[in-house]
């Protein structure tokens, strides 16, 4: 990979600096860059089997860029794909965003200031993505009827409402100048998925889960809000299950059995 991710900086024209970033379980690797044309740039690879090329996630942050030109994300320069020895390699050349990410890791192990002018603005990216059509989609209810039960012991909810969503909603992901970044996942999903999710990871961290349940309490109190709470529950209980962020199940399994308490619609 970082023989495939020299030789794309080369093609785009780019030069790498600084350290080499590695993502989730090496799926993906990442530099800083300068190019000549763009100033400071990010490269980032995605690693896949030859055969497994395109699809959601490959094409997930070129689509994004025409599909949401007015959210805060790091502007998409150039693409460059190549295949070599039995694997098949995509490049993203994005604008550089000089603003700290809120923490390192999905799970915020840290309390945050997060200002009010933050919340403006991560809500109105929120509002802005749900109400994009798009024929991607981020979590399916056949995946939904057999991990809720499976993970959480609780009946799988039926999702009557769906909207486009993030699908990586995290504070790894944002930034203190509310950017949005990784935009691989986005697709359908059930509504209130995306802030669900921030509100679960946030768990370790309780004031600033508070002060999130309490910037969006409408959504996270409602009927969808706690049925997207369930699934996120269990996509995080899942991962758990298989060595990622153990130390956060217990407080997961919380807000599962809070959820279960309240009405969730399982028709």
């Amino acid at each position: 990979m970082s023989a495939a991710l020299a030789y794309a900086a080369n093609a785009l024209g780019a030069t790498s600096q600084g350290p080499q970033i590695w993502g989730w379980h090496g799926r993906t690797l990442s530099h800083h860059a300068h190019h000549p044309q763009h100033g400071m740039c990010w490269l980032r690879l995605v690693s896949v089997p030859e055969h497994k090329a395109g699809g959601k996630l490959w094409e997930g942050t070129d689509r994004a860029h025409t599909a949401f030109p007015t959210v805060r994300k790091p502007a998409l320069h150039a693409l460059h794909d190549h295949a070599r020895d039995g694997h098949a390699y995509r490049t993203e050349l994005t604008a550089y965003v000089d603003e700290p990410v809120l923490s390192p890791d999905p799970v915020l192990r840290h309390e945050l200031d997060l200002t009010d002018a933050w919340f403006t603005t991560i809500r109105s990216t929120l509002s802005t993505i749900a109400a994009t059509p798009t024929d991607r989609t981020a979590v399916r209810q056949e995946w939904i009827s057999r991990a809720v039960p499976e993970y959480t012991g609780r009946p799988a909810p039926l999702i009557q409402y769906w909207e486009c969503a993030h699908g990586d909603f995290h504070t790894a992901n944002l930034t203190r100048g509310a950017t949005l970044l990784d935009w691989e996942g986005w697709g359908q999903a059930p509504r209130g998925y995306d802030i669900a999710m921030l509100y679960a990871y946030a768990q370790l961290a309780p004031e600033t889960a508070a002060r999130i349940h309490s910037e969006f309490a409408p959504l996270l109190r409602s009927d969808a809000g706690r049925a997207a709470l369930l699934v996120v529950c269990a996509e995080l209980l899942q991962s758990a299950a298989r060595g990622d962020h153990p130390e956060l199940t217990p407080k997961l399994r919380a807000l599962v059995d809070d959820c279960a308490t309240r009405t969730v619609s399982t028709r």
